[in-house]
């Protein structure tokens, strides 16, 4: 490796991930895999809830001024980047879980929530039942790009690792590279990511927890590991 990596989530997420990657020492390359598409939506009546579950930054943006009726209520948000939206929207009672959706869920349900709204994607993933009445309602689309961009193919010419921030750019990149993937490696966020990319690439590795903090001190170590074995 060479202290390139390619980073496939959407923007703004991915500029986020590349400053970061650069205070590690480490030479990011931007080609999202998506492009963050708001859909018009119809807010329900706040009065049924008695949480909003947020998941995705991407929501809180997107959802826009739709949500502002929702903002007495806590909001249950999955990571510090989602977190951060919220209080940006004005949400001032923030809960930031530590794990993923499922993990948001049973805290909910440890406070006593019965009900949530929950802005969500298009491709949004299955939660756990566990008591708590999610009610999702899309806000936005992820549209996929139909071919390898041009900066992340050059990317992965350069030898570049790879960070998978999801099973759908997982399975997405997967299908874009085809049989060419014996010479990628790819660090990703959670054994799920990891596992949705299939096998035959020249080497997967998975982060200790599923923060972007994470994946990155680990791209680091495997670049690190990858100069010290020239």
């Amino acid at each position: 490796m060479t202290g390139k990596v390619l980073v496939l989530r959407p923007q703004p997420a991915a500029e986020v991930t590349a400053e970061r990657a650069r205070k590690l020492g480490l030479a990011p390359i931007v080609a999202p895999l998506f492009q963050i598409e708001p859909l018009p939506w119809d807010p329900p009546p706040p009065s049924l809830y008695d949480a909003v579950m947020v998941t995705s930054a991407s929501a809180i943006r997107c959802a826009g001024d739709g949500l502002t009726s929702f903002l007495p209520l806590p909001c249950y948000a999955v990571g510090e980047a989602s977190a951060a939206a919220a209080q940006r929207a004005g949400f001032a009672d923030v809960r930031t879980g530590t794990l993923d959706g499922a993990a948001l869920v049973a805290m909910m349900a440890a406070d006593g929530v019965g009900r949530a709204f929950h802005p969500a994607g298009e491709d949004r993933s299955r939660l756990p039942d566990t008591g708590v009445r999610i009610d999702p309602v899309v806000v936005y689309a992820a549209r996929a790009e139909r071919c390898l961009p041009v900066e992340a193919a050059r990317a992965i010419e350069e030898g570049a690792l790879v960070l998978l921030h999801s099973p759908r750019a997982a399975v997405h990149f997967a299908g874009l590279v085809g049989l060419e993937r014996g010479r990628i490696g790819l660090a990703a966020i959670s054994a799920a990511a990891a596992k949705a990319a299939g096998s035959g690439w020249r080497s997967i590795d998975i982060a200790p927890r599923p923060r972007d903090e994470a994946l990155l001190e680990l791209a680091a170590k495997l670049c690190q590991t990858d100069r010290d074995d020239r």
